[in-house]
């Protein structure tokens, strides 16, 4: 079944299928010489981005959750190459930096990425060595203290911060975290409510993914969206056991991750029609 309130099954295979293969190709290429030994670390990085796409992908399409773990370590693997060739690059050509990303949780982009990182580990249970992997490449232990605190969970010696790098829309999920047992249903289902708007942001501050789907800014027919899922959220119910009932079945909230053995919890949606032309092209409409 579809989890994503858009993109009917011929989209989610097509998209799908094209990142695997795309990831498949990006290796090989990193094992022939390069035409621009300066673009290295960030394709690189692209890279192990692009193993967080196709991990959203394919919940999207509604894959078994024991399966979406696969791509975790290729993401690894390819975001601590870009970290080597960036170093390399930056020495060699006297450079500040050869990446187009920030890496630093005070930027909402690298912050959001971390924060999505850490909730796919913990709701998806990958093994210990990724996960200290996974927390050597984000670092900022002591910067946020909602950040700190979820990856506590299940690194308890981690030093908690004193701060909260982005209050919106994430001191709705700290409220949440700190409400009582009464209240925290309530204010989880307001944090979700409010997650995509209040990440809104003006020109380079604009999250990398946010316009992804946008009928007008980015259509699905260009191929980028991959669904709009609060995997913060998540993060926050796996660590704290928070009750996330009211939730449950939201555009935006991937309560599967948490389900490994079903039922769904999003809504079934009626397979959208498509044109005569869609279907002799199999275009998703």
């Amino acid at each position: 079944m579809i989890r994503a309130p858009m993109g009917d099954q011929v989209y989610w295979d097509k998209r799908a299928e094209f990142l695997s293969n795309a990831i498949k190709e990006k290796f090989e290429l990193l094992n022939k010489p390069s035409s621009n030994p300066t673009y290295e670390a960030q394709f690189t990085f692209d890279l192990s981005k692009y193993h967080v796409n196709l991990v959203l992908r394919r919940y999207s399409r509604g894959d078994p959750i024991r399966d979406l773990s696969q791509p975790f370590l290729g993401l690894l693997d390819a975001w601590e190459l870009s970290n080597k060739l960036s170093a390399e690059i930056c020495a060699k050509h006297n450079l500040k930096t050869c990446r187009d990303w920030t890496f630093e949780l005070s930027n909402l982009n690298h912050y959001n990425w971390c924060f999505w990182l850490v909730g796919l580990a913990l709701a998806l249970e990958i093994p210990e060595e990724q996960w200290q992997r996974l927390l050597a490449l984000i670092g900022g232990e002591g910067e946020d203290v909602l950040l700190d605190r979820v990856i506590a969970s299940r690194s308890p010696n981690r030093k908690i911060g004193i701060a909260l790098l982005h209050k919106k829309p994430y001191a709705r999920l700290l409220k949440a975290i700190d409400a009582t047992k009464d209240q925290q249903a309530v204010l989880l289902r307001d944090f979700v409510e409010h997650w995509y708007a209040e990440l809104a942001r003006k020109g380079n501050q604009q999250l990398w993914w946010y316009i992804y789907g946008d009928p007008v800014k980015h259509p699905l027919e260009k191929g980028s969206y991959f669904g709009r899922w609060c995997i913060e959220a998540v993060a926050a119910v796996k660590a704290f056991g928070l009750d996330d009932s009211l939730c449950l079945g939201h555009e935006h909230y991937p309560g599967d991750l948490l389900r490994p053995d079903g039922p769904s919890t999003h809504p079934v949606r009626p397979e959208a029609k498509r044109s005569l032309w869609g279907k002799l092209f199999g275009k998703a409409m």
